[in-house]
């Protein structure tokens, strides 16, 4: 028997209600339903017992894919391998910044200043050395 049940029959959870009544609120915040028809609406929300109760809430609100049309989304390709993440790219430009004040600081003080940003370095170097060896994918 729950075999040929279908989605429509079964039960929804706490979840579902909170997601369909979400659906309902960016509705009324987009101007599509009025404040009677969403709180109508929410009550059968909070009511409903099944998926097929559920999914008579948001029929006829744009943007709506009942779940048995719902196709499941190809998953993307991973980044190409020489692809630099964008986190490195803006520590880098971290590094540059600290280079280029040490540099005048340097040069307004009249004498080479202990070299500091060669610490930031070694986070960076570490990164591309892991992502060279495969580890940032």
């Amino acid at each position: 028997m729950l075999g040929a049940m279908g989605r429509e029959e079964m039960r929804a959870g706490d979840d579902d209600r909170e997601a369909v009544a979400a659906r309902l609120k960016e509705a009324l915040d987009q101007g599509r339903l009025d404040l009677h028809e969403y709180d109508e609406r929410l009550q059968r929300v909070y009511g409903a017992k099944t998926y097929g109760e559920l999914e008579t809430v948001t029929t006829d609100l744009p943007g709506t894919v009942p779940p048995r049309q719902a196709r499941v989304a190809t998953p993307q390709p991973a980044t190409a391998v020489g692809k630099r993440p964008p986190y490195l790219t803006g520590y880098a430009g971290v590094v540059v910044v600290c280079v280029i004040i040490w540099l005048l600081s340097s040069l307004g003080s009249g004498h080479w200043q202990y070299p500091w940003p060669a610490w930031m370095l070694i986070p960076l170097v570490w990164s591309f050395v892991g992502r060279s060896r495969g580890h940032g994918r």
